[in-house]
């Protein structure tokens, strides 16, 4: 049972990390009601004039995006939900999140990165496969100064030995953010 009612979880990581799949499990267990809010929809529902958000150009418009989605998160909070924000949301993009009143729990899923270029080149579709930017992403993961403690090993963790790692981190209080 996950009870954070009012709270907001980012779990984060590069591509390929497990993130939706982890955060559609959190979202279903029993306990306080919970909100899974995929980042990358809210980049998407930019229909006219979107720019690809690792582009140096694209930095306003991504600073637009986690404003709207760390205010999304936080509304979802304030109504007594557990927020679990999955997405690309590395350190860089906290600001916005380091803002609000809310509790805020933040998770990096590290998996090695040969695992997670292969789980982006096997789920294939529309998705990121290709390696450069996989692998450029999983370096800046890997580096997260004054924040490494919150990154959690996922090698060789099957989706649900995952799921139990962040439940265990979420309890052990380690990986929350002070705003």
């Amino acid at each position: 049972m996950i009870d954070y009612a009012g709270e907001i979880l980012i779990l984060t990581g590069p591509p390929g990390s497990g993130k939706t799949t982890t955060a559609e499990v959190l979202a279903r267990q029993p306990g306080s009601p919970k909100v899974h809010l995929h980042a990358d929809d809210f980049w998407h529902f930019i229909k006219n004039g979107a720019i690809a958000p690792y582009l140096p150009e694209a930095h306003r418009q991504n600073e637009v995006v986690m404003d709207v989605l760390a205010n999304a998160a936080d509304g979802y909070a304030g109504g007594g939900y557990l927020v679990i924000v999955d997405g690309i949301i590395g350190p860089w993009f906290l600001p916005p999140f380091r803002a609000l009143t809310t509790i805020l729990h933040y998770v990096v899923l590290r998996p090695a990165v040969d695992i997670a270029v292969e789980r982006c080149r096997r789920r294939g579709g529309d998705t990121l496969t290709d390696p450069g930017p996989i692998r450029a992403l999983h370096e800046q993961f890997a580096a997260l100064g004054e924040l490494d403690r919150h990154a959690l090993a996922t090698d060789g963790l099957d989706p649900l030995e995952t799921q139990e790692a962040v439940v265990a981190a979420l309890e052990s209080g380690a990986f929350r953010l002070a705003g």
